[in-house]
């Protein structure tokens, strides 16, 4: 079904641009375009934008970018793609993945015209059905001074546009084109409903909601386990990161700025460490990662408390990767996390009494 379909992803974890584009190879996606980050897929767009011969085989039917990225991360791509004057297809569905799911992401992306948002750890029917629903329900595009995207409002109701007693002076709908073109200058709204061409090329003339053949997401979860040694090398990978960056941060000759430097490195890894953890059976490396994620979020003056929290999220990481605890753990997992809330209550209470 997705063979006609090419998506791109942006990513900038080298593993899980891979595994993500592992599963949609697995669910036979056509053609796969993988940027390493932000920068390097606006350059993509920026150029398909200048050359119309080659518009078609460099222009993606859907975009998957992961949320955070630096120094452009999955917001700016997005605001760049929905506003900017060189973007290719302001349209494009736009699919956000972060393992930080949290209120405020979801917010902004969709303040700022995402079109899905999924969160990890996800699985490969959670994908499925992402692609799925960007082909199958497109919302209508709204273009506001304030606004321009797919409709922030799931429930089917009258569009309001900026008010809420609207006249046909305030809105206009346009159906044949992506530009706000009209006879109307005086619109303070206007509404895009256009075809669905991503549904046609995929499904042509076929009628029915798509259905992703269970078989297909069978065989795709199988190949996706098959990648559990490259997950345990990529964790051991990046427990080598974490450790590297807190002995600079523990370092004598550390200043300040590379303090603080060390500690951004150390959030980086954490927030990518706990996203699929539970996909490979390792639901305790996320719990660790995102304890340890949330410590170093906004740690304010880094003192040597804060390092040791720090050691005893990445000592409580080390061990079930190299225990192979899986699941919870059973006695060996209560005495990890036992562990991990001493050293936090530990840290709690010193900054207490500072």
């Amino acid at each position: 079904m997705f063979d006609r379909l090419s998506v791109m992803i942006i990513e900038d974890s080298p593993f899980f641009r891979s595994m993500l584009a592992e599963i949609l190879r697995s669910l036979k996606v056509g053609k796969i375009m993988q940027m390493e980050d932000g920068a390097q897929a606006i350059t993509h767009l920026r150029q398909a934008a200048k050359n119309n011969m080659t518009l078609q085989a460099l222009l993606p039917d859907i975009i998957i970018c992961d949320y955070v990225m630096s120094p452009i991360d999955g917001a700016m791509v997005l605001r760049w793609l929905r506003q900017h004057e060189e973007s290719p297809d302001r349209f494009a569905p736009f699919i956000m993945i972060s393992g930080a799911a949290d209120r405020d992401k979801v917010h902004q992306s969709r303040d700022w015209g995402v079109t899905e948002f999924m969160a990890k750890p996800f699985s490969v029917k959670s994908v499925a059905d992402h692609l799925v629903a960007a082909i199958e329900g497109p919302r209508q595009f709204i273009y506001t001074k304030d606004y321009f995207g797919p409709d922030r409002r799931r429930q089917k109701r009258q569009f309001n546009g900026e008010r809420r007693d609207p006249t046909e002076k305030d809105v206009e709908t346009v159906y044949t084109t992506n530009k706000a073109k009209s006879g109307n200058p005086g619109a303070k709204a206007y509404i895009f409903r256009l075809p669905n061409r991503l549904r046609e090329k995929i499904a042509g003339l076929t009628r029915g909601p798509l259905k992703v053949d269970p078989e297909l997401l069978k065989s795709a979860e199988a190949q996706l386990d098959r990648m559990e040694n490259d997950y345990s090398d990529w964790v051991r990978g990046s427990l080598k990161l974490l450790n590297e960056a807190l002995s600079e941060a523990r370092s004598d000759e550390s200043g300040i700025a590379k303090i603080g430097a060390a500690i951004v490195r150390i959030n980086k890894i954490a927030h990518d460490l706990r996203g699929q953890g539970s996909t490979f059976g390792y639901p305790l490396i996320t719990s660790f990662a995102k304890s340890l994620y949330e410590c170093t979020l906004d740690p304010g003056d880094v003192e040597e408390r804060l390092l040791e929290l720090v050691g005893a999220h990445i000592d409580g990481v080390s061990a079930v990767i190299r225990e192979k605890i899986k699941g919870d753990g059973g006695q060996l997992g209560r005495e990890l996390m036992a562990s991990l809330d001493a050293a936090r209550e530990q840290f709690a209470t010193s900054e207490e009494l500072r």
